[in-house]
């Protein structure tokens, strides 16, 4: 971005009050954003005493080495005591820690506190066994089966850190990460369920294995869970199974308290240069960030909430907000292994009704995908458990919130917007469901002790109703303390852009309305140059969303001989909308015309059945650049369905988008 900022081009009128009983019982009150301002370091030293320390610190936070942080120095706790020991030993232990709900219907597990604690213990024992020590690294591999979670909580007992790898990726993403992390065992399965049928993952282990030996690294052993009982090639050497090493281990275990800079995980995020960059994230901050926002920004009753995030394990969010921030805080929770629309289209409302969940967290792309089906499919089911919803991932379009709100949340439930990051580990800027007046489509403002502005080129913050750069302005405890084993890339790539701040620049551009409350525009890297104007793929993606007739729509910036870069949509319809009639285009075209204005209008807009998007839900804005771009399609082993891309080509190539 240059100097001129973007401009802020979307209005939102439509406000909604706090329900007056979540306000009159709220955590967390308005009061808490003056008390953090005035003193942040106490304000964080309050929330660390949530949790268990086996030794208290002597400093709240050391910033002497920016931009490397270190917090609750000279503490010392145990992650895994955290989340499971100590709600045990306040005679909590029959209480539900998670539903496990398999993908085959029928299919399901409830674990107690109590029984998590035997089975974190018997897993810790048979990582010890088997030859994990204390700073090791374990790499993860698992579908989203209760496993999963007793796997990270058994590394963070005993002091390894755990990097989960996607059951998704590939084995050549798989082995790059066994690589950059030297990874001494894999946990994996045999497979997992996916929209009913048994998908292998054993098979890329043993070949992530074998290239990550020609590197020169070498896995020791191999950790299976019997999940779906196909056929797995063994190696007696490396392979061993769950049920025999972990089923036959003792139940008692007693944890280590470990340092508060103690590393607890790394997690693998995309990297510009191709290569994954590693998030280390460590202990005592991580766990008081993760669980302070989940009791705060989810206003978490623990004695009568039943709590459900929708993300995958292998993501940050199911990291933060689906192990530790909800175990550490002692909830109940719903963890559902299968895709929303298996064994049929309303098996997620099925839970929720089921289950009565009263707080559930996604992202805006299943919601739009919802979007696309109606509302008769939600409608069949009893939601009125639901008190609060989430969204998470990438920001929701105006539309997308009010559907969320209204059909799933039957016009009663705030929805918390919540901005952050891989690298924040928390949630970082949200309405909070007590206090805010909520606004459509904005993250709003930053939780009381985090400090965030938008600023210029220069650094500079920038007016109400201007847009520019989301930058944090001040440390914060669960903050990503380097990139494993690359300390100079963690500066480049964070801190480099506002050096002499000492900002920390998240990689987002955002805007400021009227009212100060802040818009994710999504990365800088999604903003279009068109005609020497600044606009936001995102904004106009919600322009096309807000039409009636549009459930999902992906704007990319394609080359363009006359004004530098043109806007080019992909549009999904909704069911009921059928093919739009056959001037879809250009009532689509006038609509953004108006929402926006003349300079946002599309060059060309395609109605397609699907969007490129990975497992995790993201779309794939980059290859649909490709298709804009009459390139040839970039790798797509990250799709969840590559056929998607076979489908917009033949459509480009056939004449069914129009100029």
């Amino acid at each position: 971005m240059s100097e001129e900022t973007l401009s802020n081009l979307l209005k939102e009128d439509r406000r909604f009050e706090p329900p007056a009983e979540i306000a009159e019982h709220a955590n967390l009150r308005a009061e808490a954003y003056d008390r953090a301002a005035q003193d942040p370091e106490a304000f964080w030293a309050e929330q660390a005493e949530r949790l268990s320390w086996d030794e208290k610190w002597d400093r709240v936070l050391d910033w002497d080495d920016r931009p490397f942080a270190k917090w609750f120095v000279g503490g010392r706790l145990n992650a895994s005591y955290n989340c499971v020991d100590r709600h045990v030993e306040a005679g909590r232990g029959d209480k539900v820690a998670l539903h496990w709900i398999g993908e085959p219907e029928d299919d399901t597990r409830d674990l107690t506190y109590a029984e998590l604690k035997d089975e974190v213990s018997k897993a810790a024992n048979a990582l010890t066994e088997l030859g994990v020590g204390t700073g090791d690294r374990v790499a993860i591999y698992l579908p989203m089966i209760a496993e999963a979670v007793i796997a990270m909580l058994a590394c963070a007992r005993i002091g390894a850190p755990h990097t989960v790898v996607f059951g998704g990726f590939s084995s050549e993403a798989l082995s790059s990460r066994l690589v950059d992390c030297q990874a001494k065992v894999v946990i994996t399965s045999d497979g997992g369920y996916r929209r009913g049928a048994a998908a292998a993952l054993k098979p890329a282990v043993d070949e992530a294995r074998a290239k990550s030996s020609a590197q020169g690294h070498t896995v020791e052993k191999v950790l299976v869970v019997r999940r779906t009982g196909q056929d797995v090639e063994w190696n007696d050497d490396v392979d061993v199974w769950w049920h025999d090493a972990v089923d036959a281990a003792s139940t008692e275990h007693t944890p280590e308290a470990f340092d508060a800079e103690h590393p607890l995980y790394v997690m693998y995020t995309s990297g510009t240069t191709g290569k994954p960059k590693g998030i280390l994230h460590t202990t005592g901050g991580y766990l008081t960030g993760t669980s302070y926002t989940h009791w705060a920004v989810f206003d978490l009753k623990p004695e009568t909430d039943v709590y459900w995030c929708s993300a995958d394990i292998g993501w940050v969010t199911g990291h933060s907000y689906m192990v530790y921030g909800p175990l550490a805080n002692g909830a109940t929770q719903v963890m559902y292994e299968g895709t929303p629309d298996s064994p049929e289209r309303g098996r997620w409302w099925k839970i929720i009704q089921d289950y009565g969940v009263t707080i559930f967290y996604t992202a805006p792309t299943a919601i739009r995908s919802f979007m696309k089906q109606g509302r008769e499919i939600p409608d069949r089911y009893d939601m009125s458990s639901l008190r609060i919803l989430g969204s998470v991932g990438e920001p929701i379009n105006p539309e997308a919130y009010i559907w969320y709100r209204q059909v799933i949340g039957g016009d009663r439930t705030p929805v918390v917007d919540t901005w952050w990051q891989t690298e924040t580990g928390m949630i970082m800027i949200s309405p909070l469901p007590g206090v805010t007046r909520g606004k459509p489509g904005s993250a709003m403002t930053p939780i009381p002790g985090v400090s965030a502005e938008v600023v210029n080129e220069a650094g500079d913050a920038v007016p109400n109703g201007s847009g520019g750069y989301l930058v944090l302005t001040a440390p914060w405890p669960s903050m990503l303390r380097t990139i494993w084993g690359d300390d100079e890339r963690f500066i480049d790539t964070y801190w480099a852009r506002f050096r002499d701040q000492g900002y920390y620049f998240a990689g987002d551009g955002a805007k400021k309305d009227d009212d100060g409350d802040i818009w994710v525009l999504g990365r800088v890297d999604d903003v279009m140059n068109v005609s020497g104007h600044r606009l936001s793929t995102t904004e106009i993606e919600s322009a096309l969303v807000s039409h009636p007739k549009v459930a999902e729509a992906a704007v990319v910036g394609a080359k363009d001989e006359d004004t530098g870069q043109a806007v080019c949509a992909f549009v999904i319809l909704r069911e009921e909308a059928g093919d739009g009639g056959e001037d879809i285009v250009a009532e689509l075209r006038k609509h953004v015309r108006q929402e926006i204005g003349p300079i946002a209008t599309p060059r060309q807009i395609m109605i397609v059945p699907e969007l490129p998007k990975t497992r995790s839900g993201k779309i794939m804005r980059r290859l649909l650049k490709d298709v804009a771009e009459h390139r040839e399609v970039g790798d797509v082993t990250t799709l969840a369905d590559s056929s998607v891309m076979d489908m917009i080509s033949e459509g480009i190539d056939s004449g069914k988008a129009e100029d």
